[in-house]
This record gives structure tokens, sequence and C-alpha cells, in this order.
């Protein structure tokens, strides 16, 4: 639903930024900004800074950043709407009614109604573990080494021996059929009519990043197939948009997440204190899994079983996490089959050796490829090199590829030279659709100068709202060469000349977390400087720059028959040689 700007303005305005991040991270007062450990990535020392008088946050660590709606979209994985109403709640703020059409409100009422099933659900399946009845499955998830807290962290359960009890324990509390059929916890034949899909099984509820029970898998207890059963999909549960785990691992303040096949690997390695685990639920990694994992990590280390299938495994997720941008290695298990039976096994602190030995995806790939060719052979292992030569020549970046050769001639006692001349040789065939890039291009870093002297000049606006009158004579928002700063400068100059700053209100115009990102970045930009003297002298050379820049880029796109803009560009070249001889005082 759409929310009017002073709605917005009203939540934010009544919910203190440092208040609420307090709540969430420890907060230590430096100056006029406040300073912690940041919740986005791992670090030891403070990098985390939250400013009151601006109302945003931004870590100079990471570059995560904003107001206070986007910390909890980022911290609590919510939606706009969904933080604009625990800000609204925690102000005391009543929000419109949403309008709904009659199909929209249909849909938002079954997906409540059938959370509320899935909840229900999954406290009788733990109360049933906790029954003699369930003394069986309790014996089996002891066996496997898990304790009391951790099945009640997970909140297992026991589906019990009779096919039918879950319905008839719905259906006192009052569940139409209709309502069971669109839960996924039933199945419909015309022999039983309607009967529980999971009875005699170990429950593991499966909870969305809110912790909200969306679905259920189910290990059967004897020799009964499947040996592991997962619920359908519902109008809540999609298992190629949910990984098993997040709920947990999200917080972890891990800077990566390890990812493996089933249910107790997680919880088997959260109990072990690994609660950055994760898992797909009973089918391959998909495109959609990698982009979730993206939002929480940059890394991502696979914990596959060590036999052919997690191997497969491994090989088929390592593509998709490249493409979404995640770095990928991967851990060997050897001897053993799993993480779980590795920890039984060796212990904690030999997985964690493992973790930090977990191999680059690359070289994995590489080692895969070379059970394909006769080693022993000359022309065989000419082959295997002609085709680990072919995976090199496929990055983009010369830097990248030189790596990959000197890791290869290390691993594989080839000569340096020898790969470099078969990696060319592959980009030379493809030379036409390849443009090799031997140095890094200046022009780009130049242009990374001025757009960090625009944002230099914003937070000093921000933060010195008396310096305005002086830089708006000088600095237009037309001069600002990246169209968002264009449109920062535009909404700080109009708070300035109604005498008001409100960075945390620009910030909440944007929608996009990157964009809000990169807002915070430009309000949080700074210099070192020692005494006031300096600051003057650095804000005086930043706009000359600024302006400089900005001619530059005015005379190269100038009509020579635009009298009217050549004589705006005369004085603007007038007011450049003014602003060698201004004063500027803080």
């Amino acid at each position: 639903m759409y929310y009017s700007d002073d709605i917005v303005e009203e939540v934010r305005s009544r919910n203190d930024i440092v208040d609420v991040i307090s709540g969430y991270v420890k907060l230590q007062r430096r100056g006029s900004s406040y300073f912690g450990l940041c919740p986005f990535h791992n670090e030891k020392s403070p990098s985390f800074s939250v400013s009151q008088s601006k109302q945003m946050y931004y870590c100079f660590g990471c570059g995560a950043g904003g107001n206070v709606f986007t910390f909890l979209m980022e911290y609590e994985n919510d939606t706009f709407p969904e933080a604009l109403k625990v800000l609204a709640d925690r102000a005391g703020i009543a929000l419109p009614e949403q309008e709904y059409s009659q199909e929209a409100r249909r849909q938002r009422d079954l997906k409540t109604s059938v959370l509320e099933i899935n909840r229900t659900a999954a406290k009788y399946f733990y109360w049933m573990l906790k029954s003699p009845q369930g003394e069986r499955a309790l014996q089996y998830l002891k066996g496997r080494g898990l304790s009391d807290e951790t099945i009640r962290h997970f909140g297992l359960g026991y589906a019990g021996p009779y096919s039918d009890a879950l319905y008839r324990y719905l259906k006192k509390q009052g569940v139409s059929e209709q309502l069971l059929k669109e839960s996924g916890l039933m199945q419909v034949s015309e022999k039983q009519g309607m009967y529980d899909k999971f009875w005699n099984r170990v429950m593991f509820p499966i909870m969305d990043v809110n912790s909200k029970v969306i679905g259920f898998g189910g290990r059967v207890m004897g020799d009964g197939k499947p040996k592991y059963l997962n619920s359908p999909e519902t109008v809540i549960f999609d298992k190629s948009r949910n990984l098993y785990g997040l709920n947990f691992a999200r917080t972890s303040k891990k800077r990566n997440l390890l990812v493996c096949e089933g249910y107790m690997d997680v919880i088997a390695m959260h109990q072990a204190g690994f609660t950055n685990a994760v898992a797909s639920l009973g089918t391959a990694l998909t495109s959609q899994h990698a982009s979730i994992l993206k939002r929480y990590t940059d890394e991502v280390i696979l914990t596959y079983d060590s036999d052919e299938a997690g191997v497969r495994a491994a090989l088929r997720a390592i593509p998709l996490l490249k493409e979404a941008g995640i770095s990928t290695r991967v851990l060997h298990m050897d001897p053993y089959k799993d993480p779980d039976e590795f920890i039984r096994a060796l212990g904690t602190e030999a997985f964690q050796q493992r973790i930090n030995q977990a191999e680059n995806s690359f070289l994995f790939e590489v080692s895969i490829l070379e059970r394909s060719y006769d080693m022993q052979d000359p022309d065989g292992k000419t082959r295997f090199f002609q085709a680990v030569a072919a995976r090199i020549a496929a990055f983009e970046m010369e830097l990248e590829r030189e790596n990959y050769i000197e890791a290869i001639t290390g691993k594989y006692q080839i000569s340096f030279e020898g790969l470099r001349r078969m990696v060319m040789n592959v980009l030379m065939q493809g030379a036409p659709a390849r443009r090799i890039v031997t140095r890094p291009p200046v022009r780009p870093e130049k242009e990374d100068g001025i757009r960090r002297s625009q944002r230099l000049i914003l937070t000093w606006l921000a933060e010195y709202p008396q310096l305005y009158r002086t830089v708006s004579a000088y600095v237009h928002p037309e001069d600002f060469s990246d169209e968002l700063y264009r449109e920062v400068a535009e909404m700080l100059y109009a708070q300035l000349e109604q005498g008001q700053v409100n960075p945390a209100r620009i910030t909440s115009h944007f929608d996009g977390q990157e964009q809000q990102r990169a807002v915070a970045e430009i309000f949080n930009t700074g210099v070192r400087v020692e005494t006031p003297k300096e600051q003057e002298k650095a804000i005086q050379e930043t706009i000359y720059k600024v302006v400089e820049h900005g001619i530059a880029q005015r005379t190269g796109a100038l009509d020579p028959a635009d009298l009217a803009g050549l004589q705006a560009l005369v004085d603007a070249k007038r007011r450049l040689q003014e602003l060698g001889r201004l004063h500027i005082s803080l």
C-alpha cells in the first residue's frame, strides 16, 4: 500500500534512530556520533556509526547505511510496509487501513489462516514428541546427539503413528476442510478421503526469515518410503525461495554462510556453534536461493556431502553463486560423509580448521575436471591443461587470469609462461568478441575523485548549514555529475532554503536499499583534517574542484551557437576566479 510522505516522515521522526538501533547494537558515544560493531559484517573494531543529528547510520567498513527504516529492512529482512508498521506500533501511531480488492483480501486472509494452521501443527508435533507416543522419535534425535535445547530451538516434533491424528486434531480446532486442503498438511483420495500427509515421522518445521512456520519436512521412522518428505508448495511456501535455518543464520556475525544439504546437517552445525549454516529444502540450489544468500553475505562455503551426489551439487551451485556475485569455496569432508558425521567424530575445532582450509571454487572445479583425463599420459595431460586454459580465459580481468595461472602452475608444476601462452591463444581465437584491457583506464579514477568531492560538499552542507549561502553561489545541483547526486542536491538545497536539514527524510524518498545505501554514503563522506583552519581550506579547495569540473562538462557539451550558454560559462569562469580569493569561515 502507498503511504503519504507525511505519514512516513511522522513515523520516522517519532523513532529516534539511536534508540532503535541500541536495541540491536551496543553503541558508545564518540564525539557527535555513536559507534558500535557493525551487525551486517564481522568486525573487531567498531566502524558502524549512528548520527543522531542526521538520523542516519553508516558503516565505514562494509558501506551499509540509511535511515531507521533501512536498518529494520536490512537487519530484520522486512519489507518497507513491514518496517513502517513495526515503527508505527513502537511510536503508538495508527496507520491508515489498507484498501484491498476482494481477491487481494481473500489471498491475505488465506495466507494468514494457513500460517496459523502451520503454527498450530508445529505445536502439536512438538507436544507429540514429548508424549509417550513420541518416545521412539525422541530417542532417534537424542541418538543423533541433539540436546533438549536444540530440539526446542528448532521446534522439532513427531507426527504420530496414525494417518488421521493431525486431521482430527485440527478439525477439533474448528479448521475447515477447504483450509486443511490449502495448508499442504493433508492429502485426499477417493478411498480414504482426507488424511495426514505426515505420519510416523520426525518433523522439522520450516520457517521463513521472520521465524514463521511456512512448511514442514519429515523423516520417516523405520524403513518407509520416501525417507524424507517435504510440504508441497502452498500460498506461503515456495521451496526454491526459502532456505532452512536462514531465520537463525541471518543474525550470525560470521562473515560467510555455510550451505549444506539437509536439516540434520544444519541443526548439528548450529548446535556445535556454526550458527551461519543453511540448507536448501530437498532441492538443488537455485538462482533464487543464490539471490537470497546475496542479501546476507558475499561469501558462501559449500559443505555438501563428500559423495558423488554432493560433488555434483557443488558443481551445479558454483556458477549460480558466481552469477549472483558471491565468492564461493568448497569444504572437504573426507574421510567423513557429511558435517554431522564429521563434527561428531572429530569435534568443532577440526571442523573450523576445514572451514579455514576450504578450497577456492575454481580450483575445486579444476580438481574434478582432472578426473576426466589420464594424467599419466602426455596427450591426456596436455588436453587437461588446454581445458583449464579455456576456463581461465573466461575471466574478464587480466589480473584474475594471472592469479589463477599462478595458482594452477603451483599446484600442477607446469610452466607459468607455458600455461599463460595457452590462455592467450584461447583469448586470441575469440579476440573479436573480447577487448583485453592491459592497464586500468585513468578517467574512471579521476571521475571517482570528482564524485567524492561532490559527496563531501553535500556532507558538509548537512553538517554546516551556515555554508549554504556561500556554497550555493558557486555550486548548483546541475553541477553534480551523477543523477542520484543531483537529485539529493536538489532536495537538500530545497530544505536549506527553508532553513531545515533532514538527511533521513531525503533517504526515505528513495525506494531501493542500494539507493538508500548510496545516499547514506553521500552524507557520511569525510576527509581527515586536524584544525578548523584546515577544514575551511579543504572546503574551499573542494568547491573549486567541483565548480571547475562542472565548467569543463558544460564546455564540452556547449553548442557554439548557444550565446546564452556561452555567457553563462563566462560568468561561471569569473566566479571560479573569485573562489581563489574567497575566505570560508565555519
